[in-house]
């Protein structure tokens, strides 16, 4: 019977054709390769999470009653959340998946980038992956108002003091961003779009894509097996077939990741709502995580007394630090394997 259906299906879908040119492509062994597994599954991990925790969350800054107090919609959610059965587990893992997701995606591009898997022809993944990292900042950026705590607006007005001073643009930038001034009642809603919604079908696109031209150009060799005999002059990749050795192999990592981040979760709580409170005028003392610090750090180094004008357009100490900065850092990710000469 199951013969019949599988003859069935591929008389009309080809689905030994399919077989025969896709699932029989090596992957390396080698452990660096899982990183890029490993960001897929902390997205993976992400958006299951995000679906427990989107259906509990309400997006909005109206004041509503919690525990006697009035404290803004969004924030009473959090709290409700972390009183739900798994709830606040739940949101651990979501939080630091966020973590492991960022931090697997940059130490792949510095892989990527020792090894030279840059360069011709694989400058059309870089810059994938580029826009990836790009991307996957913005969605952990979006996802720190989402609280709305304290902790959390303060982290997130340094963005936009930092988006309005873009040059020329800047307050355009702060109010497609915002909603407005920061905050509004806009802000809430206009953040939680970009993050259920715009930014996880932008990042499947751009894995997906990614994976297409990975599949269509095949894997770097990894440099040791360069040497071995098996590997045929470099036309042939050393390597186990996609399936079943390989989906095998990535299902069971998927679980054994997922049981880390699990622990990691139980033992390393996430930034306590209850702790900080509700937005209240004032700054509390905060810090980014670690992969804003280097913006932070240039915010805090550069004195805040500068201000000048260039040809016509407001230069302050957040141009430089929170906008020039990291667009420069960005320009040399996408120019590097344009200005990169070696040999391959």
């Amino acid at each position: 019977m199951a013969g019949k259906v599988f003859s069935w299906l591929d008389e009309r879908l080809h689905l030994q054709r399919f077989s025969n040119k896709f699932l029989v492509k090596g992957f390396p062994t080698h452990p660096s390769y899982l990183l890029g597994e490993i960001a897929l599954f902390s997205f993976v991990v992400l958006v299951l999470t995000g679906i427990y925790l989107g259906i509990l969350y309400e997006p909005s800054s109206r004041l509503v009653n919690l525990f006697g107090k009035m404290v803004p919609a969004a924030f009473a959610s959090v709290v409700r959340i972390d009183y739900t059965s798994f709830g606040l587990i739940i949101r651990r893992i979501h939080h630091w998946s966020a973590m492991v997701m960022i931090g697997s995606i940059l130490i792949h591009m510095f892989r990527v980038y020792f090894t030279g898997a840059y360069r011709n022809p694989r400058e059309v993944n870089w810059l994938i992956g580029v826009g990836l990292f790009a991307i996957t900042l913005f969605a952990a950026f979006t996802g720190y108002l989402l609280p709305y705590s304290e902790f959390s607006v303060t982290a997130t007005s340094i963005g936009y003091y930092m988006a309005k001073a873009v040059p020329w643009i800047g307050d355009w930038v702060a109010r497609l961003i915002f909603a407005g001034e920061f905050p509004s009642d806009g802000t809430i809603p206009r953040f939680f779009f970009f993050h259920v919604l715009l930014i996880p079908v932008i990042i499947s696109a751009l894995i997906g894509l990614h994976m297409l031209v990975l599949v269509k150009q095949k894997h770097t060799e990894p440099w040791a097996n360069q040497f071995r005999p098996e590997a045929e002059g470099g036309k042939r990749l050393i390597g186990i077939p996609l399936w079943p050795q390989q989906a095998l192999l990535s299902l069971a990592f998927f679980f054994m990741f997922l049981s880390v981040i699990t622990l990691v979760a139980s033992f390393f709580p996430v930034n306590p709502v209850e702790y900080y409170g509700p937005p209240r005028p004032g700054t509390p003392i905060m810090r980014p995580d670690w992969y804003f610090l280097m913006v932070y750090g240039m915010l805090k180094i550069i004195p805040g007394t500068i201000h000048f004008k260039f040809l016509g357009a407001e230069i302050t100490s957040e141009t430089l630090g929170g906008v020039i900065f990291p667009s420069l850092t960005f320009v040399v990710f996408i120019l590097l394997p344009f200005l990169d000469r070696s040999p391959h």
